[in-house]
This record gives C-alpha cells, structure tokens and sequence, in this order.
C-alpha cells in the first residue's frame, strides 16, 4: 500500500483541479498536517492546521478564506505553542477519503476527515480558539 504521504498528492490532484471556489484543497491540507503531526513537526504548521480545523469546522470559514487567514496570522507572529498531541487517531485517514470516488462523495469525505482529525484535538481546542480570537479577533 501507498505510504499516506503518496496518498496525500494523489489526493492534492483532486483538490487543486477542483473547480468550487471554496478552496477544498486547504482543508484537505489542514487536516492531513493535523493528523501526522508528531513532536517534529514544527509548531507553525500544527498552529496553522488546527486553526484552519477550527475556522472550517466551528466558525464555518471555507478552505479559500482559512487561506487568507493564513496569510495573516504569517504577517504578524513569528513564534506559535505547541499543542498536545492526541492519544488515539483520528478514524478516517487520507485513504478512507481516496476510497470515495471523485464527486461530491469524496468532497463529503474530506469534510469527514476535517470533523473526524478536529475530534481527536479536542483537548487542544481552549488555546486553539484563544489563539484564533488574538492573531485573528474571532470568537
């Protein structure tokens, strides 16, 4: 089997050629970044994919204007926490969205994906959404 990473630029053909406007290509990213996250990885790209969960899932922002928000928080804050990691993983992995065939399914899946990888960092969500309201002035 395809290791996840392979899987993963399968998947960013999908997203990347995908005609919505909303930009699903970002939250695809956000949660496979969150998911794979480990003590290595750098604390701004888990502080990114967390906030951009959060901002999709929560608030209901589109992968388009997660991106934006993005590009702020970049601007203005050069260091970011670090979080926790979860203690179980998340039930639906990169696989499980590539198994839906190229349509609105998938495009269901990696909503599922998003909700399903947020589920397991939940304990992280009090400083996520602080964070979000002080780099970005979102309750």
């Amino acid at each position: 089997m395809p290791s996840d990473q392979v899987l993963f630029r399968e998947l960013s053909f999908y997203t990347l050629a995908h005609p919505d406007p909303a930009f699903l290509h970002q939250n695809s990213f956000d949660a496979f970044t969150a998911q794979h996250a480990d003590a290595g990885t750098r604390p701004i790209a888990v502080a990114f994919a967390l906030i951009g969960l959060y901002l999709h899932l929560e608030k209901n922002f589109t992968g388009r204007q997660v991106q934006l928000a993005h590009m702020r928080m970049a601007r203005r804050r050069k260091q970011w926490p670090r979080f926790l990691l979860p203690t179980q993983p998340a039930s639906i992995t990169v696989a499980g969205v590539l198994a839906a065939a190229p349509s609105p399914a998938r495009d269901a899946m990696i909503s599922a994906w998003c909700a399903a990888v947020w589920g397991v960092w939940q304990p992280s969500r009090p400083q996520i959404a602080a964070l979000a309201k002080s780099e970005l002035d979102i309750d």
